[in-house]
């Protein structure tokens, strides 16, 4: 028994409309499928939603549902704003800085790039207020991995233990803390 893959990931949004274009005019997602229902087929209670989906490429698909009767969409507050995000991936830097500068033009403020040696990224935020990272691999990624997947078990381990950061991997971003 095996996952073979994310089917898609959901979110929801403040307006369907405004999210699918926004996904389109600034990321190039096509919209691929709308659903619209006043019942929720799974739990059967009345909520009437509207559940677009978008083609993040390479068949993953991104979904958002706009849902008119609940309360307005908050976050956790006890959870900082940089920790839930979704991030994608580009081809390479090139890529990636003509996203930057893309959606800098929009009006849409940008973060980064930022160098995390295994890949480089840039972070900005959807009209819904989900955080979103685009990022490319490092042309050394496949040596950094390695070195990485060395110790994973021993970090996670020693983090299980202490709840401090263990310094296995602290060479990642090392150029971008000595401004390198």
């Amino acid at each position: 028994m095996k996952i073979e893959k994310i089917h898609h990931v959901a979110y929801r949004c403040k307006d369907a409309k405004e999210t699918v274009e926004w996904y389109r005019d600034m990321l190039n997602m096509d919209f691929i499928l709308a659903i619209a229902e006043d019942h929720v087929p799974s739990t059967h209670e009345p909520d009437p939603y509207m559940h677009v989906f978008l083609d993040a490429g390479d068949g993953n698909v991104l979904a958002f549902f706009e849902l008119p009767t609940k309360p307005e969409m908050g976050r956790d507050p006890n959870t900082p704003i940089w920790v839930q995000h979704i991030a994608f991936k580009v081809k390479d830097r090139d890529a990636l800085v003509e996203f930057k500068e893309h959606l800098e033009e929009k009006g849409v403020e940008v973060l980064g790039v930022t160098d995390h040696s295994i890949f480089h990224s840039i972070y900005f935020f959807d009209p819904n207020g989900h955080r979103i990272e685009l990022a490319c691999p490092d042309p050394e990624e496949d040596a950094m991995l390695e070195k990485l997947n060395a110790v994973k078990w021993e970090m996670l381990e020693e983090w299980s233990r202490t709840k401090k950061a263990p310094r296995h991997a602290d060479w990642m971003h090392k150029k971008e803390l000595s401004g390198v």
